[in-house]
């Protein structure tokens, strides 16, 4: 916690805030991309590729390489980065030092949520449910924050464009601002 307040230039009491409203835009992202079937279908086989990471003992590199892959399939590109500006907003912290946070926390959580996946044996429908619970659990102002905030990324329910796994459908050569805000794509 005191490297995080140290990072972010605030007490721990701050810090300790902006990781749960962290947390909670990349629990509520996954959760709503696993609210689709392939989303969730995804997300059980990303959640294998995590089971022996240990994110909490890695390489700051390493742990942020990964940590923007997830970032990219869970809240898109422009998604990561338009959280990064509304929390920083809600903190009082540099977005820009809040786009360094993001990609460190996003593999501790899908660690944590695959260590609990695995030693419940939850297939790709629970931990869809799981996730819906763990967004659902989130405090009063703090989860009505982050449900403007992820509503306004995802548009409602369409899901931001994605490159990778999340996406199959993903068609490298036309750009998210082709795709109209708050609407979905339909070539879904």
């Amino acid at each position: 916690m005191e490297q995080i307040a140290g990072m972010l230039g605030t007490d721990a009491l701050t810090a300790r805030k902006v990781i749960e409203a962290v947390s909670g835009t990349i629990v509520g992202g996954m959760a709503r991309n696993a609210a689709h079937p392939d989303g969730a279908d995804a997300l059980r086989g990303a959640l294998d590729d995590h089971m022996d990471a240990d994110p909490f003992n890695g390489d700051v590199a390493s742990l942020t390489r990964d940590g923007h892959s997830i970032l990219g399939h869970v809240l898109g590109g422009q998604g990561t980065e338009q959280a990064a500006v509304r929390l920083s907003q809600l903190a009082g912290v540099n977005s820009a030092t809040l786009m360094k946070l993001l990609p460190l926390i996003a593999p501790m959580i899908m660690s944590l949520l695959a260590g609990r996946a695995a030693s419940r044996d939850m297939d790709a429908d629970a931990v869809a449910d799981d996730l819906n619970r763990e967004e659902s659990a989130i405090p009063g102002g703090l989860g009505e924050l982050l449900g403007s905030l992820l509503g306004s990324i995802f548009g409602g329910a369409a899901v931001p464009r994605q490159a990778g796994p999340y996406d199959q459908y993903h068609d490298p050569l036309r750009s998210e601002r082709e795709v109209a805000p708050g609407r979905a794509n339909p070539d879904w």
